[in-house]
């Protein structure tokens, strides 16, 4: 549920987005950054949240994440001005930052091998998957029928259900060796990811302007910094031994091309489908879902097919399958047919991505040490939260230099968009084939394969040093 609610906190607004710039006088930009406030103060800050939850507390992250999200969108959901409502997107973005790593290892920890694993992610993967196209059709509906600010309120009823089930059926677990914490780290990559989206945000202006070069350059310094400060400090923010492993690192960068589909590309189906088309906010929304369908649908496939064939070859195939939808997508008129410019496009996105959601989020935190749960889980969500940011600066900046803006009526700048996330879905897809190497034991569902050696070794250590009883249980059980 939690992390349902969270990636659908990136969409839901967007088609709420045209009657709020409306009711708020917000101009365009400002109405990218009700967007773009939220899913980069999420990725900016989740390093630091994962970080919390390993030596804080995981249970107590997702109770203070839980309750300050509620907070901020009741705040977001009674604004009056531009400022106010983006404000509040980034402060919903930043408890979301604290309370997704804090779900993610709560799971990693808990199934750790096997078909139950397996399972797991499968279903956190589905969520993940589906949840921005659930956004979508939700926001249309709440638009449509109780007015766009109840696209925020909406999240008090998951806030306190989420509080009521951690209550009730959450253990605390943390990492027991250390409890310092890298304060200059996590400044410095935050500053950094934001200087990098800033840039590409300025960049709708000219990619030659002063402040697009600078903002662009400060970021990659920045960024630079922060791994020299990584690789020096006692208790890193992010240790460097989550990436070294070639498999997870293919995993986040797929992960950040999901992102850049689901949060960077939905927007603008959104738009399209209400100013392309002509569509009501909720025939906009409902229109939307079977992307969603389709993925859900074929997930208990996608899982059957990943324990018996492993990551690679499936991930890169869903990739290249919601390409070839992507693609599809650029042959879109000025009043045509959306079920035939847009729906066949739609259920082959919906195909591929569900042969890459339900196993990249295993792959990504196989052979993940148990104090390292919260840090690995945090670069998963920042990397489809920061693939997705970037994408929606680039995206819009194509847009508005090709289609002319959304008032202009073109359907050039749709088309652009599409082609683009197709490319990078193409991009993806070779990174999976490239990077991604194990595959997981036909007759266990254990994980084999490179440096699999390695992670028995640290994780059995890390969980030997532990005095609770479920970190040895778990430590006897390796």
């Amino acid at each position: 549920m939690t992390q349902l609610v969270l990636v659908l906190d990136a969409t839901i607004v967007n088609v709420a987005l045209p009657k709020a710039q409306i009711e708020l006088g917000m101009t365009d930009t400002e109405r990218q950054w009700v967007v773009t406030a939220y899913v980069l103060a999420f990725g900016s800050l989740l390093l630091l949240g994962g970080r919390l939850a390993d030596f804080w507390g995981r249970k107590r992250s997702f109770l203070i994440g839980m309750i300050g999200f509620g907070a901020a969108s009741i705040w977001g959901g009674l604004s009056q001005t531009s400022i106010e409502l983006i404000s509040a997107r980034g402060i919903q973005g930043a408890f979301a930052a604290l309370l997704a790593p804090a779900a993610l290892s709560m799971l990693t920890v808990l199934f750790t091998s096997g078909k139950e694993r397996a399972r797991a992610f499968g279903i956190f993967g589905i969520a993940a998957g589906s949840a921005a196209t659930i956004g979508l059709a939700l926001g249309g509906a709440l638009t449509e029928f109780v007015g766009w600010r109840w696209c925020l309120l909406v999240n008090i009823v998951f806030a306190v259900l989420g509080v009521l089930g951690a209550v009730l059926f959450m253990r605390e677990s943390k990492a027991n060796d250390h409890h310092g914490q890298d304060l200059w780290g996590a400044i410095v990559v935050t500053l950094g990811f934001a200087s990098l989206v800033y840039g590409l945000t300025l960049a709708q202006s000219g990619w030659a302007s002063v402040g697009t070069i600078a903002f662009l350059v400060l970021g990659a310094i920045l960024i630079a910094v922060f791994f020299v400060i990584e690789s020096k400090t006692r208790y890193p923010l992010l240790p460097l031994r989550v990436l070294r492993n070639r498999t997870r690192a293919g995993a986040f960068i797929v992960q950040a091309v999901v992102g850049a589909v689901y949060i960077g590309a939905t927007m603008f189906q959104a738009f399209h489908l209400q100013a392309v088309l002509g569509f009501s906010p909720l025939l906009a929304g409902v229109a939307s879902l079977p992307m969603a369908i389709t993925t859900m649908a074929l997930a208990p496939l996608a899982t059957r097919l990943f324990e018996r064939f492993g990551a690679r070859y499936v991930m890169a195939a869903g990739l290249l399958i919601a390409a070839v939808g992507m693609f599809y997508l650029t042959q879109l008129t000025v009043g045509g047919s959306y079920w035939v410019q847009v729906f066949p496009g739609l259920l082959l996105i919906g195909i591929g991505l569900a042969f890459v959601v339900v196993p990249v989020q295993n792959v990504g935190l196989a052979d993940v040490p148990w104090s390292d749960a919260g840090a690995a889980s945090a670069v998963m969500g920042s990397s489809m939260q920061l693939g997705g940011s970037i994408a929606l600066a680039v995206f819009t900046t194509l847009f508005v230099e090709i289609g002319g803006g959304y008032a202009s009526g073109s359907v050039a700048g749709y088309a652009a968009v599409y082609l683009a996330a197709g490319i990078v879905l193409v991009v993806g897809a070779i990174v999976s084939a490239v990077l991604v190497r194990r595959a997981p034991d036909a007759g266990n569902g254990e994980w084999s394969g490179e440096n699999s050696g390695e992670w028995s070794h640290e994780t059995a250590s890390d969980w030997s040093q532990s005095s609770s009883s479920t970190e040895a249980s778990a430590s006897s059980e390796w």
